[in-house]
């Protein structure tokens, strides 16, 4: 049966770091493909007028813009694979291949259960550990033990992931949706500023998680009703993070490792056209820019519903900003909040400071067979 190499065991801290960043390392290909495609199909698409290309009506259009469409579904497509990814790597580096796919399954599990990145998190973590830890009891005869890691660790490991995504963390994460849904819908009617604050902050918190979609939700069935200030609140702080920190990376490259200046190429033009995941592979890296994430898009959205900019639309890239009411006070909130994310990261991520000892200290676990 599979076992652990014998050896110095890494702290836990240091193990959940090293398994993060294994998960955010294979999900960049995935985020900066689907980010370029979309890029390429929005910007085409502001070139004819275009600000919806994603709408399924332009599958029946002329032949440039239904390509348009095409290539926007293709970064979609490779977007949607980065909370599979992120998880199924995440278990990997915990419990090599055979968490593999118990990790993504799971991650896929987590992101039809709309428990965004934070879900996918959870998955990754669930999986590499009940799969590490089936590796550890399951004793089988001699003759058997080459079945454990191909069918016994793969099948088992998802089994109970999904189980326990779908009854114990799926659920908490919908109720907490509907109640913030709820909560939004109820402060419609209180002050401007304070409901742009809210909406603002939640939207920079989970970046397309649970969260952050309950305020935009709620935002959208407000634009419904002829209220646009949580719209303009809530289209400000999507695009805030992923511009924010992509700016980051471009003003002072060596504060970030390696793959956070990749990332963050793509994170400014996730941003530019109106995708908040760009700032994700950040948030793994270190969670404590959430906090500056929360500050930036609160401070971008009031200042944007404060100034009396309006939004009538669900567009938050830039091919939209000229048709925002106020669009230069628009344009501003988004560079005032963005600059606040920026100079917070530059604060936070200090540069790779890992020296090869600590670099060895964290390499992922290995299995080997026994004999």
């Amino acid at each position: 049966m599979a076992k652990f190499q014998g050896g110095d065991k890494p702290s836990t801290g240091i193990e959940v770091k090293n398994a993060i960043m294994t998960g955010v390392s294979w999900m960049l290909p995935f985020v900066i493909a689907g980010a370029v495609l979309m890029g390429i199909a929005r910007i085409g698409a502001s070139l004819y007028g275009i600000d919806n290309i994603w709408d399924a009506s332009y599958e029946q259009a002329g032949m440039v813009v239904q390509l348009l469409h095409k290539f926007d579904g293709f970064g979609g497509l490779a977007l949607s694979l980065m909370l599979p990814v992120v998880a199924g790597y995440i278990s990997f580096a915990l419990a090599n291949k055979p968490g593999l796919a118990p990790g993504m399954i799971g991650g896929l599990l987590a992101s039809n259960l709309g428990t965004g990145f934070l879900g996918a998190l959870a998955a990754g973590f669930v999986a590499g550990y009940i799969v590490r830890a089936l590796n550890r009891y399951i004793k089988l005869p001699k003759a058997l033990s080459s079945a454990v890691p191909i069918f016994i660790l793969p099948v088992g490991g998802t089994l109970l992931t999904c189980v326990v995504m779908a009854f114990i963390i799926g659920t908490p994460l919908a109720a907490l949706n509907h109640g913030m849904e709820s909560w939004l819908l109820s402060m419609s009617g209180t002050n401007k500023v304070l409901l742009a604050a809210v909406i603002g902050g939640m939207v920079g918190f989970d970046l397309g998680g649970p969260i952050n979609k309950a305020a935009v939700t709620t935002a959208m069935a407000l634009l419904a009703s002829g209220i646009y200030d949580p719209n303009t609140a809530a289209q400000v702080a999507i695009i805030v993070p992923p511009i924010g920190l992509g700016v980051a990376t471009l003003l002072w490259s060596s504060r970030f490792p390696e793959s956070l200046r990749e990332a963050g190429k793509a994170s400014t033009l996730m941003g530019l056209i109106g995708v908040s995941e760009g700032a994700i592979p950040f948030a793994l890296s270190n969670p404590r820019i959430i906090v500056v994430n929360v500050i930036g898009s609160a401070v971008g959205a009031v200042m944007a519903v404060g100034l009396g900019a309006v939004n009538h639309a669900p567009i938050s890239g830039f091919y939209g900003w000229l048709a925002v009411e106020k669009w230069p006070i628009y344009v501003l909130s988004i560079v005032c909040g963005s600059a606040i994310i920026a100079c917070g990261s530059l604060l936070i991520f200090r540069g790779p400071t890992a020296t090869p000892e600590v670099r060895k200290e964290t390499a992922a676990p290995k299995f080997k067979a026994s004999r």
